[in-house]
């Protein structure tokens, strides 16, 4: 018996060291062929190891006007779209927490009704047209600014929090939000950290809503820079303040162009994740459990 133990513990180790050598594989072919000259490339375009490194294509890309503007987009759009996001969920959440509240369950079936129901696109792109916000960043914040999904996540958190302690605070004399910001999001910070890394990833990586939206360069999200780069490195042209720049005539490879961006737009998500992974995982088994 204690021999099977250990023939499972030794492959289900090996199992989830394939699937992460299948998930680090792109990254590292990326990051290796981003640092390697041409002619490196055309020996082994697969390698995970760079040769004959140069950074000629950050360089270029780097010093591309659209990227700057594309960077502080996607930073206005991923901060504000996250903050009022949370904002809202904490707000939302708590009260809906409370089992005596009166017409709790229909609001609750409101929720999940819009996980299964939308407007679709078109009546959302009439939307946002009439309320003046297309071709603005603000119709890249709002349409995903609340997600019934991480609502029910919260709202599950927050039932698990004993009631004794904001009875407890009751009897203090403290207030309603006074509970709510000094007791009870002090203790949510798990789920807090788990939406504000999936808002924020969303906000990142948003690409579709931009496309729909946004029309002027000035208002193109990192993401949007990103697609150009990929579909036309070679033959696109980018206007930006009355100048332009093509991307095939910089004196990099259009592979190199594609991957160095690629890179540039990870990292930044990259670099929070793992301060936020600790988090990530107690929040989202705390959150899908129903107290």
């Amino acid at each position: 018996m204690h021999k099977r133990i250990e023939l499972f513990d030794i492959a289900i180790y090996l199992i989830v060291s394939l699937i992460c050598v299948v998930m680090l594989y792109p990254l590292l072919n990326v990051a290796a062929v981003s640092i390697s000259s041409h002619s490196a490339y055309i020996q082994n375009p697969m390698r995970i190891w760079p040769s004959e490194i140069s950074f000629d294509a950050y360089k270029d890309i780097l010093s591309h006007p659209v990227l700057a503007r594309s960077y502080l987009n996607t930073f206005i759009v991923t901060v504000s779209g996250v903050a009022l996001g949370i904002f809202l969920y904490i707000i939302t959440a708590y009260p809906l927490s409370k089992t005596h509240l009166k017409g709790r369950s229909i609001l609750i079936n409101l929720v999940i009704f819009t996980m299964l129901f939308n407007g679709g696109l078109i009546p959302n792109f009439y939307l946002i047209r009439s309320l003046g916000m297309l071709d603005t960043l603000a119709a890249l914040v709002f349409p995903g600014l609340f997600s019934a999904f991480s609502l029910i996540l919260m709202v599950n958190f927050m039932q698990n929090i004993p009631e004794e302690l904001e009875e407890a605070a009751k009897m203090d004399g403290a207030s309603e939000p006074y509970i709510l910001f000094k007791i009870v999001v002090p203790l949510s910070m798990p789920i807090i950290a788990t939406l504000t890394l999936f808002a924020a990833v969303g906000y990142w990586n948003s690409f579709f809503s931009a496309i729909i939206y946004i029309r002027s360069v000035e208002n193109w999200p990192l993401m949007l820079f990103l697609r150009e780069v990929i579909v036309g490195a070679q033959m696109m042209q980018i206007s930006a303040g009355g100048n332009s720049a093509e991307i095939g005539n910089m004196n990099v490879m259009p592979e190199k162009l594609k991957y160095a961006t690629i890179m540039i737009v990870m990292l930044p998500i990259l670099s929070v994740y793992p301060f936020l992974q600790r988090f990530f995982v107690k929040g989202i088994m705390l959150g899908s459990v129903k107290g």
